[in-house]
């Protein structure tokens, strides 16, 4: 049976953490932190995420064949 409620992809404070380094040269506060907690969700396309992957790795099948 398929456990529905298994996360399949997160995000932790380190991967923020890591962006911020990179683009910012500094770690972000735990204030800062906590603005971009609250916005993530809004730049992230859970349904075009889901839909390229499976598009990607799951054979589709034509519906002329």
């Amino acid at each position: 049976m398929i456990d529905t409620e298994r996360i399949v992809y997160s995000l932790n404070v380190e991967d923020i953490q890591e962006v911020a380094r990179q683009i910012l040269d500094r770690e972000l506060t735990e204030k800062e932190i906590a603005l971009v907690e609250e916005s993530l969700g809004d730049y992230i396309s859970w349904f075009d995420a889901i839909e390229f992957a499976i598009r990607k790795r799951i054979k589709i099948e034509d519906d002329d064949e």
